[in-house]
């Protein structure tokens, strides 16, 4: 054991996991004193400007920089023909290979859509910079090719997929012609900005002594971005370090490399000085990744009984107009988890993805699990409606026992551990659900729309492996070192926390550390809840063997290090059920969310206050999704919603009252038994809402509902219910 002369203060074992420790990052995020991108010091940097298109799908005859290049402050100025052509992105190939064709530093030949860059200046200033980029404009002609500036427009002109895979079980049509009745639902999501706080943003700062530099990065993938910078730019990786510092919020849009970056990175090494960028909000609105906009169609068969029988389902996703890393993961991920928590043994799964002219589209928090569940409890539903079952007794019907959950689908998905069964009548048995019932009874008796709706989803939480070093100075003191990132969401409270456990020490004595590339494990990041059940479970296993090292050093006198790389048994997968109330105006269709109760199963919890704060952010970007939020582009590609001031996030007075509850099953996954809850209010939370919006107004008749319920979706809606009714 430690000598009690290191100044290791001992604490009981497993006191620390399970506890609400404050985090350890408010002060400096409060205090002012974290440091963002735009934070880090600079000598005399250069500040790059973009020149963007102001048209979509269109060839470039000409750019005209040369009134840019005499203006006052201007270092250099380039265009999409003055760069190199370099290797493109790399991309998940999880649907499949395709190629990157249209990922370019600066357009070349070709504007795909309204927000490319295709110019840029660095100049001493970004006043001078932004000055210098209005002089600069392209000559344009029409591209051959037709325009397609929607999801659906890809659909209906029969464009040919990017990707298309299909996964099939059982006998679907033989199932379907037997069954006694099959129900049918379409599912648009609209198009979302992710809009975290902190904009992307990247600083580089050039080392004339060995022609390297160090990049600062607002992204949540420090090592893999490191290593496409260097592969595109085709150097030595070891030029590169980069570093990830405080990150302002990520939701996955910081997931991929985008264009800027790696242009910014490329201009340093070129003109060798440093340089740096922030992206203003209009031009995260314009070029970074969108998330959602999944249009998805489902066909349910089921018997007399209620018994689910077969599932025949469609996930079409869009692209944008070049291919962010994880471009296929939310076709992938929607198409795959279903039939989600339910036992349909009969199949047929098909995910299809298409490029369209506008902003690239990426992974967003949820990334396919809030468009796989919309769609299957929509179903439900109307199977509901059409048989007569009440909706949660056909879901206790269908869901799977729990001894079924290890059982392998054709998707390659394997679940975990959890009673589905349980958490639903745990729910169902609430004072929560009994008072809504009552608060409905007596809002309708008062002649009031008023409505309640439940959702069942699962949630699963990252696969594959991570990394960590844990080192114990001679002084005592304990620094670990994570090869994932951070982008507020306590991971370094966390990770003290599982390592201060394991070598019985005060979490105090303490240091966590990630994201930079050169002192810092190799590692994936922060992707798909993974963080805590894969990263969370490196740190033990690194303070496990520290502390057997440590075991056989009585007094050590030198550092002692350990070192992993974990890699988890499988994906873990968390589940919950959501119950929502609201109310409708019927004069104006305004939608007022009441009341949120949420039941989770995170398996095993680290820190019930962070996980508590997971779910209450992920429920305000599910409302979101639900009430308000939509990125428009017109027919000619022209984005509509391009600020704070046309597209709607939701406010603190938006925000319903929310009670939290939570069951707790350990996964077999994972050293911890940790599920992910990062993405867990962004998937049940619309579907309650949606749920409980068609109640509401289920006495006027069966609505036609879309996301965002707006008002004026809303009473349109009610007015053709009660026109049809007289």
């Amino acid at each position: 054991m430690l000598d009690k002369n290191d100044q290791l203060h001992a604490k009981t074992r497993s006191q620390l996991i399970g506890a609400s420790v404050a985090r350890r990052e408010d002060a400096p995020l409060v205090t002012g004193s974290a440091q963002y991108v735009a934070d880090v010091q600079l000598d005399e940097p250069l500040h790059i400007s973009f020149v963007r298109a102001s048209e979509a799908n269109c060839r470039i005859d000409e750019v005209h920089c040369d009134d840019a290049q005499e203006m006052p402050g201007v270092a250099a100025v380039f265009s999409g023909r003055d760069c190199p052509e370099l290797s493109p992105l790399e991309v998940n190939p999880i649907l499949g290979e395709a190629e990157n064709q249209n990922f370019e530093m600066l357009a070349r030949n070709a504007l795909h859509f309204v927000g490319q860059p295709f110019a840029a200046v660095l100049a001493d200033t970004l006043s001078h910079a932004d000055d210098a980029a209005e002089a600069i404009y392209a000559d344009t002609s029409d591209a051959d090719s037709h325009r397609v500036t929607s999801l659906r427009a890809a659909i209906d002109t029969d464009c040919c997929p990017v990707f298309d895979k299909r996964w099939q079980e059982g006998d679907l049509e033989k199932t379907l012609s037997a069954a006694h009745a099959t129900v049918e639902v379409e599912v648009e999501h609209s198009r979302l900005a992710p809009s975290p706080m902190e904009t992307r943003g990247i600083a580089v700062k050039y080392h004339e002594d060995t022609g390297g530099v160090t990049v600062w990065l607002s992204t949540q993938t420090p090592h893999r971005a490191r290593k496409m910078l260097a592969k595109i730019l085709d150097c030595d990786g070891t030029s590169i370090r980069l570093i990830s510092p405080d990150v302002g919020g990520a939701f996955g849009m910081k997931a991929s490399l985008y264009p800027e970056e790696i242009f910014a990175v490329w201009a340093a090494m070129t003109l060798k000085r440093s340089v740096r960028w922030i992206a203003w909000r209009n031009e995260d609105f314009l070029a970074a990744s969108h998330g959602r906009g999944l249009i998805c169609r489902g066909k349910l068969a089921v018997d007399k009984e209620g018994t689910f029988l077969a599932l025949d389902a469609e996930v079409n996703a869009p692209l944008g107009s070049w291919l962010t890393t994880s471009s296929a993961i939310p076709a992938w991920n929607a198409a795959r988890i279903l039939p989600g928590p339910y036992r349909v043994t009969n199949y047929d799964l098909r995910s299809r993805a298409y490029e369209t002219h506008t902003a690239p589209f990426g992974i967003y928090r949820g990334a396919g699990r809030p468009e796989a569940a919309m769609l299957m409890e929509r179903l439900v539903e109307e199977a509901s409606r059409k048989t007569g079952i009440e909706s949660n007794e056909l879901r206790r019907k269908n869901l799977l026992a729990s001894d079924e959950l290890d059982q392998r689908r054709s998707t390659d998905v394997r679940l975990d551990s959890g009673n589905y069964t349980e958490l639903l009548d745990r729910l169902m048995n609430s004072d929560h659900y009994k008072e809504a019932l009552e608060t409905r009874s007596k809002l309708r008796d008062a002649g009031r729309l008023a409505g309640i709706g439940t959702g069942f989803f699962v949630e699963p939480s990252g696969q594959g492996w991570e990394s960590a070093t844990i080192r114990c100075h001679p002084d005592g003191k304990i620094e670990v070192l994570s090869g994932g990132s951070t982008q507020g969401h306590g991971r370094e409270t966390a990770y003290a926390q599982i390592a201060a456990d394991e070598l019985d020490v005060d979490p105090d004595n303490i240091t966590v550390r990630c994201g930079d590339t050169q002192d810092c494990p190799n590692g994936i990041g922060a992707l798909a809840s993974r963080s805590t059940g894969i990263g969370g479970s490196a740190v033990r296993a690194a303070a496990q063997e520290l502390r057997a090292k440590l075991d056989n050093h009585t007094n050590p006198k030198e550092t002692v290090e350990a070192c992993v790389k974990y890699h988890a048994d499988g994906e873990a997968w968390g589940y919950g059920c959501y119950l929502a109330e609201v109310e409708i105006d019927p004069d104006t269709g305004k939608l007022t969310v009441h009341h949120m109760h949420c039941l989770d199963d995170a398996g095993k919890i680290i820190n019930p206050k962070m996980v508590s704060g997971q779910i209450i952010g992920g429920v305000a970007q599910g409302l979101g999704e639900a009430l308000m939020e939509s990125v428009s582009y017109d027919d000619s590609g022209q984005l509509q919603t391009g600020s704070l001031m046309d597209y709607a996030l939701p406010r603190a007075s938006d925000m319903p009252a929310i009670t939290l509850d939570h069951t707790e099953t350990p996964s077999p996954r994972n050293l911890l038994g940790a599920k992910g809850v990062g993405e867990a209010g962004t998937i049940g939370a619309p579907i309650a809402i949606f749920n409980a919006t068609a109640d509401a107004l289920a006495e006027l008749g069966n609505a036609n509902l879309s996301m965002p319920l707006t008002s004026n979706k809303i009473w349109n809606e009610i007015e053709r219910l009660q026109q049809e009714q007289e």
